[in-house]
């Protein structure tokens, strides 16, 4: 079973940093894109940074210049540098990938189970 894990959540005050870990795991054939959304209460899940297996980079305009999502293929493992973090920052944050297993070498679609990031005086 292939499987996404998300780390390195946590309550931090306005402009400071966090890395977040999304670690791909199970009967993995190959990793393609990986991404990062974030869904604060009350509004609709969001489009952070995505990273394809090449290395290309795509962010949107609220964190350009902010984040930086990063990729270890070796280890399937994909990061989020948060810095100079908002208030409006705050969010669970999601993993996304598109992998294929080593069952029948299909590309689906995979998701986290979100981790939290605070930002807070």
């Amino acid at each position: 079973q292939v499987q996404l894990v998300e780390s390195g959540g946590g309550l931090v005050q306005p402009g400071g940093s966090l890395r977040l870990s999304c670690a791909a795991s199970g009967r993995i054939f190959r990793v393609y894109a990986m991404g990062w959304y974030r869904q604060a209460p009350g509004k609709q899940r969001e489009l952070v940074a995505t990273i394809m297996r090449a290395g290309t980079t795509n962010y949107a305009d609220s964190v350009k210049g902010r984040f930086t999502i990063s990729r270890d293929n070796a280890k399937n493992t994909a990061y989020l540098q948060m810095t100079s973090l908002k208030l409006e920052d705050t969010a669970v944050y999601y993993c996304n990938s598109e992998m294929s297993s080593g069952g029948d070498y299909v590309r689906r679609d995979y998701w986290g189970q979100g981790t939290q990031v605070t930002v807070s005086s």
